[in-house]
This record gives structure tokens, sequence and C-alpha cells, in this order.
């Protein structure tokens, strides 16, 4: 079942089931969908995922409004509650502060410097009543947000624009009640104090046209989510006795069968057990061919079907599919926090506090070295700096590409689990990898056909009596002679008189030619002629590692079947873009010695450790981490389950067990090498992202805050107006957001 959260993606642990801001950083909080099975709804902080509550309110860290995290049954009424409210609040107050705006800059037209209107007594009391409810009431949700960070200790960017935006219009409140508070020295050439009232009321509107924009944005950070959510579709067709019916898909229980028709998605994760088709499943393997799927294949969830009818008998439904394990997956990895982040924590733990000593010293400097009206002047520059040294922009820094850098990832069959594994892919080093279902196919395949010299039969001919006759057989190389005549759509005869002896072979008469099958020795015991014939064929192939099957018709030596777990066709390209990407690649498998340097000889692997135990895998990476080296490992059995957990960063192959799938960080769910590339390519895109925001973050404070303060005044004379810095602190948190979601249309495939 689909259902949502809010969080805050500045602050982990932040949830609540209701809109609002974070109590921590005072952000909104942001909704995002994931599966759960429990109704259960939470408010987070997307600043600090670990704030979370049951009810809404703000992030008690930074400020910011909790945002929904989940909701029980899916239900959006509250989706944009946040975005909807700052909007509202927008519009009304730009009306109102535009009148106040225009006034307090008409003495900056020629044409209006002098006009009455611009400079009376009436004017002056129409800005205050104008700017008043636009900074009480429509920035009463930032005043509450600084409350908040008092009581609770933590000071943010709101405490900053509450002390600045309520300095500013407190001091205009003051001079247009009691004038008499202040010096004669204060006033104009006119014979007036100066007012603020339009600085107060513009940075009101600038900072909620912020918020606006930011909500707007951060929105997208979780679209990865919203489309995979989208791909399961609402209803199904249930078969039943009395004919197909249209259900829910909540209603839908392992066992029943659906039909799936042509253009439809799979409303399950299932067994097809009726009908053929081409089905697309790029929203899991992120590989644009579909795939052929006929009965007895699986099939997955909120994949298409293309041209053919499937019936398809229901195995995971709901919460328990693969689609809603990637969907709880990613959603629980985007509130995860990167160990880069603890240098945003550091940072912002002092930041606030050092910018209201700058704030404070900037007033006093003012007041006692600056011109007349000193205290005037004071004033200005240290709402200024108040309202510049935003921190809003570095808390988000790595959340947000956190966030849209998992997404995207996802769309690629790319499933991370934690993001400190984001660092662990970027600097990877060294990548040990498992033999079988890694760089393999990971099952038997036949792969030759070997006819002794004047055979009377073709391949064709021997596979389709083997498979006849090895279709009564349980053991694994039967089963892939099988899938051989089935793969090359050869008829399989029926067999009489079938006789099965362990460890030696199988004999049965087929299509009326009495066939024998297994072993040299076994087919020497059946009195089999040539048997040196066979030997000669397969002995090549054994010595490199390939078991071989002998065939025998009416007491002939007929041909040998090379059987082999095939390296799977993607893997030469993948170590290839591995070796160019600077990193060492080690096998690491279970399997004889000689199958081994097989596989690693014709895929140029030069370290290879081979009939190792899951223990002795577990030794050799422990061994393999040194300092200043960053060891991954590639798996996809149980076998591998503690090398994975060992590993600085383990990668499970989708298409393994679910114990090595849970205890690595990384899943790619295509079981495919060319997903290790794409993983470590994600991970070093990510870092240089959160990278470039920290870096913008640092250095926008580090220019804006002089700036604020005036330190160019004594050799330019210019001054930044509070105004022109609550826009800017505005756009700073909207520019590391628009960076992030650079990374949605990052390019995995190459």
């Amino acid at each position: 079942m689909a259902t949502s959260k809010y969080f805050c993606p500045m602050c982990p642990g932040v949830e609540s089931d209701k809109p609002g801001s974070c109590p921590k950083c005072g952000m909104a909080l942001e909704r995002n969908p994931v599966w759960k099975a429990e109704k259960k709804t939470v408010y987070t902080c997307p600043m600090h995922p670990e704030v979370q509550e049951d009810h809404a309110g703000n992030c008690p860290k930074c400020g910011m409004a909790l945002e929904l995290l989940q909701t029980a049954d899916g239900d959006d009424e509250d989706e944009n509650a946040e975005l909807k409210d700052m909007t509202w609040r927008l519009q009304w107050s730009g009306l109102l502060t535009l009148p106040v705006f225009v006034t307090a800059m008409a003495h900056l037209v020629p044409a209006w410097s002098h006009a009455a209107w611009a400079n009376g007594e009436t004017t002056r009391w129409m800005q205050l009543i104008f700017s008043t409810p636009v900074v009480f009431a429509a920035g009463e949700p930032f005043f509450i947000r600084a409350w908040q960070s008092l009581r609770h200790r933590s000071l943010n960017m709101f405490t900053l624009i509450a002390l600045g935006v309520g300095a500013a219009q407190g001091f205009s409140m003051a001079v247009m009640l009691v004038p008499g508070w202040f010096p004669d020295s204060m006033r104009d050439a006119h014979g007036q104090l100066p007012l603020y009232f339009e600085a107060a009321a513009v940075i009101i509107v600038l900072v909620l046209l912020g918020q606006v924009l930011e909500l707007r944005a951060r929105a997208r950070t979780g679209s990865a989510i919203q489309e995979l959510l989208g791909l399961q579709p609402k209803t199904a067709r249930l078969v039943t006795p009395d004919g197909d019916e249209d259900v829910a898909i909540d209603t839908l229980k392992p066992g029943q069968k659906v039909r799936v028709r042509p253009g439809e998605k799979v409303p399950v994760d299932g067994v097809v057990v009726e009908g053929a088709s081409h089905v697309d499943e790029s929203m899991i393997t992120g590989e644009p061919e579909p795939a052929m799927k006929k009965s007895g294949d699986q099939v997955t969830g909120g994949t298409l079907n293309q041209h053919g009818s499937l019936v398809v008998k229901a195995e995971r439904v709901g919460a328990d599919t693969m689609l809603a394990q990637i969907v709880n997956l990613v959603g629980q990895a985007q509130r995860s926090r990167a160990p880069v982040q603890a240098l945003a924590d550091k940072m912002a733990a002092w930041f606030v506090p050092a910018v209201l000593a700058a704030s404070a010293l900037t007033f006093i400097l003012w007041f006692l070295l600056g011109p007349e009206p000193a205290l005037a002047y004071a004033i200005a520059n240290a709402v200024a700096v108040l309202i510049i040294a935003c921190p809003c922009a570095l808390g988000l820094a790595t959340p947000m590409s956190v966030m849209v850098g998992i997404g995207r990832g996802a769309k690629m069959g790319v499933l991370i689990r934690q993001a400190a594994a984001i660092e662990e892919l970027a600097a990877l080093t060294t990548l040990a990898v498992d033999k079988t279902g890694t760089l393999t196919v990971g099952r038997p395949e036949v792969t030759e056909v070997l006819l002794v010299a004047g055979s009377a039969f073709n391949a064709d001919d021997v596979l389709g009596l083997a498979a006849g006759l090895e279709r009564q057989s349980e053991h694994p190389l039967a089963y892939a002679i099988v899938q051989a005549a089935e793969a090359r759509k050869l008829a399989l005869p029926e067999v009489n008189g079938f006789q099965a002896t362990p460890a030696g072979g199988v004999v049965g008469n087929v299509s009326g030619k009495s066939v024998v099958i297994g072993k040299v020795d076994f087919l020497r015991e059946q009195g089999v002629a040539h048997i040196e014939a066979l030997e000669s064929l397969g002995t090549p192939h054994q010595a490199e590692g390939k078991p071989v099957i002998f065939v025998a018709v009416n007491g002939q030596a007929c041909a040998a079947i090379v059987v082999s777990d095939p390296i799977k066709s993607t893997t030469p390209e993948a170590l290839a873009q591995l070796k160019a990407m600077g990193i060492s690649v080690v096998m690491l498998t279970g399997d004889n010695e000689r199958t081994a340097k097989r596989i690693a000889q014709t895929l140029g692997i030069e370290h290879v450790h081979a009939g190792v135990t899951p223990q002795d895998k577990h030794r050799l990476i422990s061994d393999m981490k040194r300092p200043g080296s960053v060891v991954g490992m590639a798996g996809d059995g149980i076998n591998d389950a503690p090398a994975l957990a060992e590993a600085d960063v383990g990668m499970a192959m989708g298409t393994g067990t679910d114990i090595a799938m849970e205890t690595a960080p990384v899943t790619l769910v295509k079981g495919d090498l060319r997903g290790i590339v794409h993983a470590i390519q994600l991970g070093r895109a990510m870092m240089r992202n959160i990278r470039q925001n920290l870096v913008f973050a640092f250095l926008y404070n580090a220019l804006g805050i002089p700036l604020a303060a005036g330190v160019l005044y004594p050799w330019t004379g210019w001054l930044l107006s509070p105004m022109i810095a609550g826009a800017a602190m505005s756009l700073s948190s909207v520019s590391v957001i628009g960076n992030a979601l650079r990374l949605r249309n990052l390019d995995l495939s190459k």
C-alpha cells in the first residue's frame, strides 16, 4: 500500500504525520511517499531527519516546518499545505508591501523626490499601517520558528531573520509612536527620523518568495519516488471461476491469478502460468530492451506488458513486492546522513552565534565610528548582517544532493540503502568480486555439442534425444540440456524405460533408439563402443574445468555436450570501465582453481583466489583494507554475506539471495557488473555535487557577511541594503537546491 510521511531533509529523524515546520531547523517538512505495511504517520525535518514527531510543528534544531514523511492510506490532502500557505502569504503581503516600497524609494526618482505624497507624514503613517500586518502576520511563521529555536537552544536562520526584521520594524514603529526618544542628531535635512518599514516588509516578502521557490524545488527532489509509485497500477484483473473481475490492487492475495492484457502494467510479483509476451522491465533494471516472458518466468509488479496476454500467479503483493521494497529502501536512504554532513553540522553549531556576534560588532563599530546619523547606519548594517547570513544553504548542501542522487540511482537500478555508502563508492580503490552470478551468468548452460567423427546425427538430433531423456532427471546439468533444446525450439520425444544411476548417468529408449548419457566410465560399463573418441573430445574442456556430458546412441559413441557457467556478455565491458576508473579488481570464488584461472585469464583479471570458503572471503577482504584504500565487495550468494559486511562498501546483485541484499548497503537490481560501474559513477557525481554545494554555501557567507557589515564603505562608499541582503539570502538556498537537481539528469549509461 502506498503511504507517505512528512520529514525534514536537513534534520534526520524529524518526522510527523501532519505538515508543518521542522522543530529543529524551521524548514517546511517535505512529503516523501514510501511503501509501508503498517499505517503510521510521522513528521520529520528536511534538514535534520533524526527529528521525528507524530504531529505537525517546527524542527527544534533549525526551525523549519516539519514535513509529512508517511500518511496512512496514501492520503494526499496535506501534501502541499506548507506551499499553499506560503504562497497565500506571499500574494497578499506583496500587495501591501508594494506601496510601502514605492513611497519609501520615491526620493530616488528625481520627479518624485520633492512630492508631498512621498515625504509627508501621512505617507509615513501609511507605511506603518501597511507594513505591520506584513511583518507580524505574513511573517508570523518566521517569528514562531525563531521563538522555538530559542526554547530549544538551537539557533538557526529564523533566529537571524526574526532579530533583523524585528529590529528594523521595532525601531521604525518607535520613531513613529515615540519620536521624542531619539536625539535630533538622527534627523535628516527635512527634520525627519529614518524609517525602515520598507526594509522589514520587503525582507519578509523576499523570505516568503524564497520559501515558495524552495518548497517547489524541494518537491522535485522526491520525484524519483513519486515516479516509482506511479508505476504501480491501482486495479488488477482477477481471474476467477466465474470469469475475470476488476478489483482494487490492495485486495489481492498471494496465490491468486491475475490477467495482464497488452499495454497493462503487471500488478504483482509472480510467475507466468499462461501466455507469452515481451515485458518492459526498464523501471527495475534500467535496460531499455524488453524481456521475453513465458510460462514459468518471473515477472515484477509495475513492469509493462507489451504485446501478448499473460496470466500471472501472485507470489508477493502490496508492501512485499519488489517495487514496494525499492520505494521504501529509497525513502530510508534519502533520509540517512552522509559522513560529509558532519562538516556542515559542525559549522552550523557555531555559525549562528558567530553571526550574532558579527552583527553586534557591526552595530557597535558603526555607532561609535560611523558618520551621522550613526545610529541609523548601525541599525541598517547590523540588520543586513543578520539577514544575509542564512545557514539554510549550508544545511541543505548535503541532504539535497543525497535525496536527488539516490532517487536517480533507483531509476537506473542502483539502490543505495545508506548515504554513507556514497562516499565509499566515490573513493573506491579495490573491488573484490565473486565469480558465480557476478562475473558469470550463475547457472550452467550448454555451450558446445561436439560430434564424434562419422556420427550419423547432427548437433540438434543429439541435443533433442539427450533432452528427451534428461527431462526425466533431476540433475542440474540435465536441466541445462533441456533448456538448450527448448531454446532451439526442438521437439522433445517420449521416453520409455528410463533408468538413472547416481553419480553415473541415465539410460532409456527415446524414439525407438537406445540412448545412454553420463560419464565415460558409465558409458564403458554400458558397453558403448569407441569410448576413446569421446574422451579425446572432452579432455581439453575438462582440463579447463568445464563439465562434459557424453552421449551414446544404439551402443555407439555419438557426442560430447560441454556445459559451463558462461561469462555475462556485459562483464568484459564493465571490467574495462573499472580499469579505466583506476580500480583494481580481485576475484574471490569457491570454485576450483582451473575454472577460476580460465575465467580470470579470459577477462584479464590478475588477482585470483580460488577454492575459498565464506570465512576465507571475509579474511581476504579484511586483509585488503589498508590505510588509504577503500575496498568494495560484489556478490550474490549467502556465502558472500560475511565478505559483503566486512567490505567498506558491499554491493549485492539483485538476482542473488535475500541475505546478501540485506547485508550490503548497495543493491544492483539488474545483477549486472555494469551496475557497479554505474554505482561508482553515481557516488563520484554525488560527492562532487555535495562539495560544490558546500563550497558555495561557505563562499556565500564568507563574502556576504563582510559586505553586509560595510567593509567596503571606507573606500567605495557602498553599503548593502537589508532588502538586497534578504534577496541574496533567499536565493542562496534555491541555488543549492538547483545544483542538487542537476543530478536528476545524470547519465549513468556511459
